[in-house]
C-alpha cells in the first residue's frame, strides 16, 4: 500500500493514528464499564480470528488501548485498516 493511499485511509478512521515510533496505528477506546470493554474486545477476537489478525490491545477496566500493525510485512497493511474499520463500528465512532 503506498503512503499516500494509507495516509488517505487513516484520515477516515476515526480517533486512529500512526505510531511515531514504528509503522503502526494506534487508538484508546472508552466505554461505560468493564462490562462493555470485554464486550468490544469479544466481538475484536472473534473477528480476528476469521482474519487470522491479531491486534495488539491492552485493557483496564473501561478502557482499550490498541495498536495494529501487520508483522508479516513490517508495517500498516489493508488489514489494519480493516480491522480499525471493524473496531470504530462495533464502537460506535
Amino acid at each position: 500500500m503506498s503512503d499516500k493511499s494509507l495516509q488517505a485511509q487513516i484520515a477516515e478512521l476515526s480517533g486512529w493514528a500512526r505510531q511515531t515510533d514504528r509503522d503502526a496505528l494506534q487508538k484508546t477506546f472508552t466505554f461505560k464499564n468493564f462490562n462493555r470493554a470485554f464486550g468490544f474486545m469479544t466481538q475484536v477476537a472473534l473477528k480476528a480470528e476469521k482474519m487470522d489478525h491479531h491486534p495488539e490491545w491492552f485493557n483496564v477496566y473501561n478502557r482499550v488501548e490498541v495498536t495494529l500493525t501487520t508483522h508479516d510485512t513490517g508495517g500498516v497493511s489493508e488489514k489494519d485498516i480493516t480491522l480499525a474499520r471493524f473496531m470504530n463500528e462495533i464502537a460506535g465512532g
